[in-house]
C-alpha cells in the first residue's frame, strides 16, 4: 500500500507515525516544507519518496504534490495528524480522488458551532454554542444562556486561545483581545460546570477498534492560568470494569459522534465535561491527541499505538489488543518564573520513591529558557508514570508536583 504522509518532520514525533507505517509493510512518501537533506539518514530511509513545499497548509502546493506521486505510483491514502493540517489534506484528497476523511467530516471536526449543532441533533449532549461575527451577537447569547461563558476561535485546538468571561465587561475585554489578533468569526458557548478529560479511539470504517478514556487534574483552564498548578492528566486502566457506568456512557457517546459526524477510519480525539448537568461533550478531533498521550498508552498497553493506528490504516484492523494493565499519567513541573533555568530541588527524592514506576522524565538543562505556563503540559519539565493502580498513578503524580521544585531566574 502507498500512503502519502503530510509534514514528517516537525513536531518532532511526527517520525513516529512514518516509522509506524513503514513497519507494517506500507511504502511511504511524505510531503513537508523542511529541505530534504534536513530530515536525517532513519527518516529518510522510512520514505520511499519525498516532496518539499512552502507550506502544507498550501491546499494547491498540497494537490501538487499529490499529484507529482500520483504520476509515479498508484496512492492508496493520504494521511495528516496535526490539527492545522487536517483540512488541506482533506481537500487534497478530495481534488485528487483518493479515500480518507471527507471535507464534510473535517470541517464539522474543526468548526466549533457548526460540530456541536450536528452532535446537538444527534443526541449528543454538548455546550450551548453559537458562532459570534460581532460584539452585539456576542452580548445576544450572553443575555439569553448567562455567564460565565467561553470564547475561542471558531477551529483552533484544544484550549489554544480559550478564554473565560464571567460579565459584560470581561466579555468586552475578551471580545476586543481577539479583535488585535485579527480574529473576525469566534464561537462562544456556556460554561460547563464539572470535571473535565478525553476519550480518544482509533477507529476502523466507523467502528471504535481502540479506545482510552483520559482525566485531567485540575480542568485545563485552571491549569494554563496559574502557575504554582502541577497540572496532571492520567489515563485509566478500569474502562472496561463492568460496574463503572460513567466510562460506560463515555463510549456510548463517544461511538455516536463518530457516527454523527461521519468518521470513517481515523484517530480520534473528543473532550467531555461531567458535573452537575451530567456528561458533555466538547471538542473533537479527527486526528490523534497532542502532549504525548499516545506514548501514555503505549505504555500502559504494553503496546505501540503508533504501530497500531499504521496497522488500521494500512491492513484495516488492529494487529493487537489492549491489556489495560497499567495506569499511566504525567505531571507538568513549572519554573517558578520566567526566565532561564537556574536549578532542580527533589529529583533525587523522585527517583528514590517512585524509580520502579517511571516512564520518563524530561528537565531542561540549567540555563534553558523557560516557557510560560500557557505554553501547554510538557513546555517545561514533566514526569511520566505507569502503576497496575489508578489511584496510586493520582498519589505519585501529586507526590512529584509536591517534591519536584524547578527554579528560575
Amino acid at each position: 500500500m502507498n500512503i502519502i504522509f503530510v509534514e514528517p518532520a516537525f513536531p518532532a514525533n511526527q517520525r513516529r507515525f512514518v516509522h509506524a507505517l513503514a513497519s507494517v509493510g506500507a511504502d511511504v512518501y511524505a510531503i513537508g516544507e523542511s529541505d530534504e537533506a534536513h530530515l536525517g539518514d532513519d527518516l529518510r530511509s522510512a520514505l520511499r519518496g519525498y516532496y518539499r513545499v512552502g507550506s502544507v497548509t498550501n491546499v494547491q502546493q498540497l494537490i501538487d504534490a499529490v499529484r507529482h506521486f500520483q504520476g509515479q505510483v498508484w496512492i492508496d491514502g493520504l494521511e495528516a495528524t496535526i490539527e492545522a493540517h487536517m483540512m488541506p489534506a482533506a481537500q487534497a484528497r478530495q481534488a485528487t480522488n483518493i479515500p480518507g476523511t471527507s471535507v464534510r467530516t473535517t470541517w464539522l471536526c474543526r468548526d466549533k458551532p457548526s460540530m456541536k449543532e450536528v452532535l446537538r441533533a444527534a443526541g449528543v449532549p454538548t455546550a450551548a454554542s453559537a458562532a459570534i461575527e460581532s460584539s452585539a451577537e456576542a452580548k445576544e447569547f450572553a443575555d439569553r444562556v448567562g455567564y460565565p461563558l467561553i470564547v475561542k476561535p471558531r477551529t483552533g485546538a484544544g484550549a489554544q486561545g480559550t478564554a473565560r468571561a464571567d460579565g459584560d465587561d470581561e466579555l468586552a475585554e475578551v471580545l476586543h483581545r481577539f479583535g488585535d489578533e485579527g480574529a473576525t468569526s469566534l464561537a462562544i458557548e456556556e460554561f460547563v460546570e464539572g470535571h473535565e478529560g478525553f476519550y480518544d479511539t482509533i477507529t476502523v470504517d466507523g467502528r471504535v477498534a481502540h479506545d482510552w478514556v483520559t482525566h485531567y487534574y485540575p480542568n485545563v483552564l485552571e491549569a494554563m492560568r496559574h502557575r504554582w498548578i502541577s497540572p496532571q492528566f492520567v489515563t485509566t486502566n478500569r474502562v472496561d470494569d463492568p460496574s463503572n457506568t460513567f466510562y460506560a456512557e463515555v463510549r456510548e457517546l463517544g461511538r455516536r459522534v463518530i457516527d454523527a459526524l461521519g468518521i470513517e477510519t481515523s484517530a480520534t480525539h473528543m473532550e467531555w465535561f461531567y458535573g452537575p448537568k451530567g456528561l458533555r461533550f466538547s471538542e473533537i478531533g479527527c486526528r490523534p491527541p497532542g502532549v504525548g498521550a499516545w506514548d501514555l498508552y503505549s505504555a500502559a498497553n504494553d503496546v505501540d499505538v503508533y504501530r497500531e493506528w499504521a496497522h488500521v490504516i494500512v491492513h484495516g484492523r488492529p494487529e493487537q489488543e489492549l491489556k489495560r494493565s497499567y495506569a499511566a499519567g504525567l505531571v507538568a513541573l513549572r519554573p517558578d518564573r520566567d526566565g532561564v533555568v537556574t536549578g532542580y530541588d527533589g529529583i533525587d527524592r523522585l527517583q528514590q520513591r517512585h524509580g520502579e514506576w517511571i516512564i520518563d522524565a524530561h528537565f531542561p538543562p540549567v540555563g534553558h529558557s523557560t516557557q510560560p505556563v500557557e505554553a501547554g503540559f510538557m513546555a517545561n519539565a514533566w514526569v511520566r508514570v505507569r502503576h497496575p493502580d489508578y489511584d496510586t498513578v493520582r498519589a505519585m503524580l501529586d507526590d512529584i508536583g509536591r517534591t519536584v521544585k524547578v527554579h528560575a531566574g
